[in-house]
């Protein structure tokens, strides 16, 4: 391995460098033909940066060239330099994708990718809360300025919708149908869905469009307003990801939870389910295409049965 770290493509934002042009080339198919989303190409030139790193390192500067024992290296080093097993297998998929355009392109005569096999991927639970810590979590105070009905709003839309974070920033004025209780969804391959929201994600996401989200309209700059974004930072701009995921960690640390905005939509499913809500209408709600990635929480739902079996039951545990 050379002394560039394929790992520092993932922290360092090395993948803004430009990539090889076959490597270009992919990218615009996946764009124009494919019509991926953005999300996507990012996280397939990310993945294809690191694997032109690797590449690189063993003298190859030209992906055609590639042998089934460069990609196995691309593996062993993802792995070494400690990448989740899920964001491994999402790497090789993308290098996978590559080489079938290379040779269906006629770029290259042979994919070296075809036959590698992929790290198995522990079976985990999502991370989820109690009910018991999402009502710690959201009955904290807040502060009573515009800032604070923001985040108030959005940790209790995350949670009391379910939304992915990319829903959340991405929802519009026009989206969002209070009176009816009702917000419209942009997911994954930007695929429209309708989530019901009342209650007190309802009442807060009131309360900061009336008297929040206006003073923070008020302080935007020339270039940074975005008249039709629903969460807007102190510049009037659309809200970002990051800056999600910093208020979800912010107040979750007061409250002594270690959790991130992922956790509130598991959490929601999973309260959901125990709830006794279809799961049907879960799949609906979450905006997942295949029932199979709604029915992890079910195994959730059985954990939560195990140990309140084994906390009350009187003989459940051998003393």
């Amino acid at each position: 391995m050379s002394a560039v770290d394929v790992s520092a493509v993932y922290h360092r934002g090395m993948d803004a460098q430009p990539l090889h042009p076959s490597a270009e080339e992919f990218i615009s198919h996946l764009t124009v033909e494919r019509g991926a989303s953005r999300n996507t190409l990012a996280a397939y030139r990310r993945d294809l940066r690191a694997y032109e790193v690797l590449l690189l390192s063993r003298g190859i500067s030209d992906p055609a060239r590639a042998t089934r024992e460069d990609v196995g290296a691309f593996v062993v080093e993802l792995q070494r330099r400690g990448l989740a097993p899920a964001s491994i297998e999402r790497a090789v998929a993308a290098v996978k994708s590559f080489h079938k355009f290379l040779v269906r392109e006629g770029i290259a005569e042979d994919h070296p990718a075809g036959r590698v096999p992929l790290p198995k991927k522990p079976s985990r639970l999502p991370d989820v809360v109690s009910i018991e810590d999402v009502e710690r979590l959201l009955a904290q105070p807040f502060p009573e300025d515009p800032a604070g009905m923001r985040d108030r709003a959005t940790l209790e839309t995350l949670y009391g919708c379910g939304l992915r974070v990319s829903e959340l920033v991405g929802l519009d004025l026009l989206d969002l149908d209070l009176r009816d209780g009702m917000l419209r969804v942009r997911g994954k391959g930007d695929k429209d869905r309708v989530v019901p929201v009342g209650g007190f994600a309802a009442v807060a996401l009131t309360e900061y469009l009336d008297h929040g989200r206006p003073f923070l309209r008020a302080k935007r700059g020339r270039t940074a307003a975005d008249p039709s974004a629903v969460f807007v930072n102190v510049r009037g701009g659309r809200l970002s990801r990051q800056a999600v995921f910093g208020i979800v960690k912010r107040y979750g640390g007061r409250v002594g939870l270690d959790i991130h905005p992922h956790t509130l939509r598991h959490s929601f499913a999973t309260h959901l389910l125990e709830g006794g809500a279809d799961l049907r209408a879960l799949q609906e709600m979450l905006g997942h295409a295949d029932i199979s990635t709604t029915q992890v929480y079910t195994h959730v739902g059985i954990a939560h049965l195990r140990e309140e079996y084994l906390s009350t039951h009187p003989r459940a545990r051998l003393r």
